[in-house]
């Protein structure tokens, strides 16, 4: 029986398939677009917002004009909530669907960003462009992470800072202790919250995406040491490390959810 993955046209082990798992992942962040917009919208109307924009200007640039790029930005919320602070925003993403909400939910809160489709490896911007990098959950998805971060440094002027957010979400896929941890918070999640929809996505995404992560890189390393190095290696020099960030923009379900999965924080400049 095929896997859900070969049935998309990815391989179920492979991980030399060029565009593949690019176009999977497109799909299903494609099919995602309208419940993750519906989440980025609550986000922009409660305490959220105030407390993911304080967190990333206290780590920016300190200027009073700030040129930002957003990446991977989804429906739009940092986007949106950057320019809404009075940044000049630009962001990417790789899906056209995820695009259209973030332009529709930037014209309902009359936020000034541009949005532009982003191949997943080049960005569409010359050297020194900005002088703030932003990304949310967005670097495990990618197939060269270290050559993304290049392109991150690329675009940043001198001085500028890489500020973003992510986790181990699949390493519990290949590492025994992770996948302890996984099970157990998950099941301290129903313990607590045993009228909440546990799998969000539906089980059958859930699975898809799982074998897509099975052939990305970072879905097997210990982050954000990972990160660090890869930071320091191309000359960045590491500004700051939060391991908990999710103690300060997750609610209590989130918490509880994501207890095996701390949401980490890195700022990264350029020197």
């Amino acid at each position: 029986m095929e896997s859900i993955l070969e049935a998309a046209g990815l391989p179920a082990t492979s991980k030399e398939q060029p565009g593949k798992v690019l176009d999977g992942l497109k799909s299903y962040w494609g099919v995602r677009s309208t419940s993750y917009s519906r989440q980025n919208i609550e986000e922009l109307n409660n305490w959220k917002k105030d407390v993911w924009r304080e967190l990333i200007l206290q780590y920016a640039p300190q200027k009073e004009y700030l040129r930002v790029l957003d990446v991977g930005t989804g429906p739009g919320f940092f986007a949106i909530n950057l320019a809404l602070a009075g940044c000049r925003t630009s962001a990417v993403d790789v899906t056209e669907e995820m695009l259209e909400h973030a332009k529709e939910n930037a014209n309902a809160y009359g936020a000034e960003a541009e949005f532009l489709l982003y191949d997943g490896e080049h960005l569409p911007f010359a050297d020194g462009s900005f002088d703030l990098v932003v990304s949310r959950n967005v670097l495990w998805n990618m197939e060269k992470p270290a050559g993304a971060l290049a392109e991150w440094r690329r675009v940043l002027t001198s001085g500028g800072r890489m500020v973003y957010f992510d986790a181990n979400w699949y390493l519990y896929l290949f590492d025994a202790e992770q996948k302890a941890r996984h099970d157990a918070a998950h099941e301290n999640y129903r313990r607590r919250y045993p009228d909440a929809v546990h799998d969000k996505i539906g089980s059958e995404r859930a699975r898809f995406l799982e074998n897509i992560a099975r052939t990305l890189p970072l879905s097997k390393e210990q982050r954000p040491q990972w990160d660090e190095d890869r930071l320091r290696e191309m000359g960045m020099e590491v500004v700051k490390v939060l391991q908990n960030a999710g103690d300060l923009v997750w609610d209590e379900e989130e918490k509880t959810h994501e207890a095996a999965t701390p949401l980490f924080m890195i700022c990264a400049e350029k020197r």
